[in-house]
């Protein structure tokens, strides 16, 4: 086996992350063709084949995976390295990849986003939505967003948003009308609970907590969903109490679609993290979100 060119690696890597040479070309400001002289001369140094090609797409093969699994965070520690030329000069450039759970890109990342990329024209911020825990560098992201129980202990992690939410239970007027309103997390055994299914599968379970006692009550109806805006419409059509983020009923609360219930014993928790791995070069784009973000919880000490 030849020792491999570095630019084909990173050429590899590329044509994999845009699916295709012709993708990957329109990126690199290259031909296609010469793309895949650089995979055909990397197969040939490793002795490998790499990638699958058909007229419809390019995919790696098992063997593709495996090297690109452990090349990606080394070609992220490149790129850095690079990155940290443009923070000499204290003009961030590149993209910040984010992955980070729905509510935190639905009601958090918005105005904070749009506060960030005026102060850093050079910044393109690219936001994947997913709820489960990942490895933000396996994953070829910068960094991630997850609450406090999730996050792994060698992981970084800096606050971002809100420091304390709230989970909020809810009905429309005319369910509460026909089926009375519970004064007790007790009394909801009796009433049609709108549940949430995890992407784990596990379903979720309405929990309260008053004075130090914590009620846990599994949902019961006819509704059980993984979408909360299906599950708030349902709420808001009087087909059972939702509980759910505050922020996700914060409208239809305020303008009457639906009403407050159990407040005494709507649970609290802390806010969200931005996560990341602890590394020697860090790309300037990440560099500046997390001062940002510093900056934006010093001006706010008491945030809600």
């Amino acid at each position: 086996m030849r020792k491999p060119n570095l630019t084909d690696v990173s050429i590899f890597a590329a044509v994999v992350e845009a699916g295709g040479f012709r993708a990957a070309a329109q990126k690199r400001g290259l031909s296609a063709s010469s793309l895949s002289d650089c995979i055909r001369r990397l197969e040939s140094d490793l002795g490998l084949r790499l990638l699958n090609r058909t007229t419809r797409s390019v995919t790696p093969t098992a063997a593709g995976e495996r090297l690109l699994e452990r090349l990606r965070p080394a070609l992220l520690e490149i790129d850095a390295a690079f990155n940290d030329l443009d923070d000499e000069a204290q003009r961030p450039v590149g993209t910040l990849k984010l992955n980070v759970p729905v509510p935190v890109a639905r009601f958090m990342l918005p105005d904070l986003l749009a506060r960030f990329l005026r102060l850093y024209p050079g910044v393109n911020v690219e936001v994947v939505m997913e709820n489960t825990f990942i490895d933000v560098t396996a994953g070829g992201y910068d960094a991630g967003v997850r609450y406090e129980e999730s996050l792994a202990k060698d992981m970084i992690a800096v606050p971002i948003g809100p420091r304390r939410q709230r989970f909020v239970a809810a009905a429309a007027p005319r369910y509460l009308a026909e089926r009375g309103t519970p004064n007790e997390p007790a009394e909801l055994l009796g009433h049609e609970l709108l549940g949430h299914r995890f992407e784990s599968g596990k379903v979720g379970v309405f929990e309260f907590e008053k004075d130090g006692r914590v009620v846990r009550v599994p949902p019961q109806g006819q509704m059980l969903t993984s979408s909360h805006d299906l599950k708030i419409r349902s709420a808001i059509n009087g087909l059972g109490i939702v509980y759910t983020f505050e922020d996700f009923v914060r409208e239809p609360l305020s303008d009457g679609r639906l009403v407050p219930i159990l407040e005494d014993w709507w649970q609290a928790f802390d806010g969200p993290y931005l996560y990341y791995h602890g590394r020697r070069h860090m790309p300037s784009p990440l560099r500046a979100f997390i001062d940002f973000l510093k900056a934006e919880t010093d001006m706010s000490p008491g945030i809600q």
